[in-house]
């Protein structure tokens, strides 16, 4: 992504102010109608044009009784995490009388560039995100004339509000369960665009050192295709792991028909554990041992944190971490 990527979103009111040679308090008064001289509008107006400037209307629009618009960005809507968050979302987006664009990624940084400028140019009341970590540290909230509420993945301390799982415990509650299980030599296998894999991966790292074990991490593009041909190539190495820790719902997919393809029993030829309680993982024999993630919790809190951020725009920014759950099954069972 180029560096210039976020320079049509980054123009504000200051700005606008400085090229007028006006306080901000003025450039607000003139755009909203207010008391001011006509030439002292012309002036403003003037600097917006030259600036690029876009108004911020959401705060405007979610006074008014005309239709609303929020946008959905998610990283990969083949990854049943992301479809089930996306119901929720629009759920409680219909629920509000409001319209959903949907917007999907592929853990691109330059799609992601592309749509969040498609949603300035709709003049969208808020976005709500799943970013990849390329762009999520550059996110600044003074670049977007909307709100921003990440999802699944952090930005910058203090910048946008998020809902997140806690992904550090869920990382070392797999590696405690297998431990707990009787396996050892407890390998991992993580994705290589997100903050959610990097801090899966970090509870991995520290519940394997807690418990004297040797960790071996591996990092992979999280779809199943990739993770598939990594795994294979792992299973027919001489470090070939006992069990596996997966971190996303694909990538335990491609860990799947790796093992199969090796012709690998679990838990038996190798124990595998990942997150995701999709139908899939019960109906695989003998059921897979997933983190179950709160999705719809996770997309109504996104909504409401976005719904009180369009209320009150200088509130403090919020986190919330919700927790998993581990569900147990036969692919770790007790050697």
């Amino acid at each position: 992504m180029s560096e210039n990527v976020f320079e049509s979103m980054a123009v504000g009111i200051r700005d606008v102010a400085r090229a007028a040679g006006v306080s901000t308090a003025t450039v607000s008064r003139a755009l909203g109608k207010g008391p001011v001289s006509d030439a002292l509008r012309e002036q403003v107006e003037a600097a917006v044009r030259a600036t690029g400037y876009r108004p911020n209307l959401s705060a405007r629009r979610l006074r008014s009784q005309a239709a609303q618009t929020i946008g959905l960005i998610v990283a990969d809507i083949r990854n049943p995490f992301f479809t089930a968050v996306s119901r929720a979302v629009e759920d409680a987006a219909y629920r509000a009388g409001m319209r959903l664009i949907l917007c999907n990624t592929g853990e691109d940084a330059e799609r992601e560039a592309l749509y969040l400028r498609l949603m300035q140019e709709e003049r969208v009341t808020g976005v709500v995100f799943a970013p990849t970590r390329r762009t999520a540290e550059r996110l600044r909230p003074e670049d977007f004339p909307f709100p921003l509420v990440l999802i699944d993945r952090t930005g910058p301390p203090g910048g946008h509000d998020g809902v997140v799982l806690d992904n550090v415990a869920a990382g070392a509650a797999l590696v405690d369960h297998l431990v707990e299980q009787g396996f050892s030599r407890i390998s991992g296998l993580f994705g290589s665009t997100s903050s959610t894999a990097e801090e899966r991966r970090d509870g991995y790292l520290s519940a394997m050192r807690r418990h004297g074990l040797a960790p071996q991490v591996r990092t992979v593009l999280p779809d199943a295709e990739p993770a598939q041909g990594e795994v294979a190539r792992w299973l027919a190495g001489a470090d070939r792991p006992e069990a596996l820790v997966l971190s996303n719902g694909l990538i335990l997919m491609g860990a799947v028909r790796a093992a199969r393809a090796a012709g690998l029993a679990w838990p038996g030829g190798i124990a595998l554990a990942g997150f995701d309680n999709e139908p899939w993982t019960d109906l695989v024999e003998p059921g897979l041992t997933v983190i179950e993630q709160p999705v719809a919790e996770i997309g109504a809190q996104a909504m409401d944190l976005l719904f009180d951020r369009l209320k009150n725009p200088d509130q403090p920014v919020r986190k919330v971490v919700l927790s998993g759950r581990l569900i147990a099954r036969g692919s770790t069972a007790r050697r």
